[in-house]
């Protein structure tokens, strides 16, 4: 069976991917497979320029085919920020506590009509026989005063979906995966795995 190789690990976000790609004829690896795998710097300005850097470096270590996501949030009032470096709003190995107390910090204030967001995800697939594809996902939301629900990662419990009433981390996965950023993205990549399959390129 073909292999692809999840260039993540963030156990969160390869089960996210998993779930999505469910029903392909391919088995699905993530970084756990290979432990000595290379760090990728995400020192791209952009989150295309690092998604397609942690497809290329993991596909070229495995021999496999690589999806990489990279993604963020970015606040419109904030100008897109904190954008590429959402993981790293804090300081270079904050928490998600401490990049959520940062955002609210930001935003205290800031009257709700002008707390909106959206989440962003740029997939890239990088095949070993040399085909490489980019994806986009977007969703929008507004960032409350504080954290609401137990589930998601990141920046979840404080991004609301407002025609659903509920933050990212009160949606199960199965919901959240339907509206999510990532999820968006991911239903682009499914179509383009399967011609992969029939192309002989994984």
């Amino acid at each position: 069976m073909a292999a692809i190789v999840i260039a993540s690990r963030n156990e969160h976000k390869v089960e996210e991917i998993r779930k999505l790609l469910t029903g392909l004829a391919v088995e699905v690896l993530s970084l756990k497979e290979f432990p000595n795998a290379p760090e990728v710097e995400e020192d791209g300005d952009t989150f295309q320029a690092n998604a397609l850097r942690k497809a290329r470096v993991i596909s070229r270590f495995t021999g496999l085919a690589a999806l990489a996501d990279d993604s963020g949030l970015e606040v419109d009032c904030l100008r897109g920020k904190p954008g590429v470096r959402s993981a790293r709003f804090a300081g270079e190995h904050a928490s998600d506590a401490e990049n959520n107390k940062k955002l609210l910090a930001y935003l205290a204030g800031v009257p709700r009509e002008h707390r909106t967001a959206q989440f962003r995800s740029v997939i890239a697939l990088v095949s070993p026989k040399g085909a490489e594809r980019l994806v986009e996902g977007v969703c929008r939301g507004v960032i409350i005063e504080e954290e609401r629900g137990s589930g998601g990662f990141g920046y979840d419990p404080l991004f609301l979906v407002p025609h659903l009433g509920k933050t990212f981390a009160e949606l199960s996965m199965e919901e959240k995966n339907k509206i999510s950023h990532r999820g968006r993205a991911l239903q682009q990549v499914v179509p383009i795995i399967r011609e992969w399959l029939e192309q002989g390129l994984l």
